[in-house]
């Protein structure tokens, strides 16, 4: 479970304080899928990076499974991201050195996962890579690599999943098979999913829909599917 109260992010500089966020309150139970969508500038990517301490709030908690991630040092907040969190990027961030199985086992690796390899390349099979095990990123096209990088995420099986824009720089064919991929790794791990998007047709596939602007929650919904 997510749990964020009173939760601010400002920036200074220049004499001028820039408020991000301003007074979140939100609750994402265990397993839920949640869609972030909003225009650009509305905070959606700066609410992503504070659940997952990736940056400090200037006021306000966010709690995983009721602990308050804001008291934990950098140290804690790195163990907490290796052992409950899979991330999905929209720049992809693989390793270009490493193939593409290779890219999905260190994460494991780096975990500690048993049988890394073998669940690496169970993944790679579920998300149409298997027979690009042993291509470099730099061979992949970019919805191949976007597949490539929900293997990575899901490999750990993390109890949250963050994915920023995970569809922003695919065409249409490409972004529907990365969503349909999305939605039956949530339905077959069990994940909780906080995506953003600000493209109202990706937001349609989860089950619940928050709207942000300026840095506010205006719109909280439960789309019916």
């Amino acid at each position: 479970m997510i749990q964020i109260n009173g939760l601010n992010k400002s920036l200074f500089g220049g004499g001028h304080t820039v408020n991000i966020l301003n007074g979140i309150d939100l609750v994402i139970p265990s397993g839920q899928f949640v869609a972030i969508t909003g225009a650009s500038g509305s905070g959606k990517t700066t609410l992503l990076s504070l659940i997952a301490g990736l940056d400090e709030p200037t006021e306000g908690n966010i709690k995983i499974n009721h602990q308050d991630i804001t008291k934990l040092n950098e140290d804690e907040l790195a163990e907490l991201r290796s052992q409950h969190f899979g991330f999905i990027f929209q720049n992809f961030n693989l390793i270009p050195t490493l193939t593409a199985l290779e890219n999905v086992a260190l994460s494991a690796e780096l975990n500690g996962t048993n049988g890394s390899k073998k669940k690496s390349m169970e993944l790679l099979d579920l998300t149409g890579l298997v027979n690009r095990n042993h291509h470099y990123p730099s061979q992949l096209s970019g919805g191949e690599q976007q597949r490539l990088c929900l293997a990575r995420a899901f490999i750990n099986e993390p109890s949250i999943v963050l994915a920023d824009e995970p569809t922003g720089n695919l065409d249409s064919q490409n972004s529907k098979r990365i969503l349909d991929l999305i939605t039956d790794l949530h339905r077959n791990k069990k994940s909780t999913i906080a995506l953003v998007t600000h493209e109202p047709d990706v937001a349609k596939r989860a089950e619940r829909i928050i709207v942000m602007d300026d840095g506010k929650i205006i719109e909280d919904s439960m789309p019916t599917m």
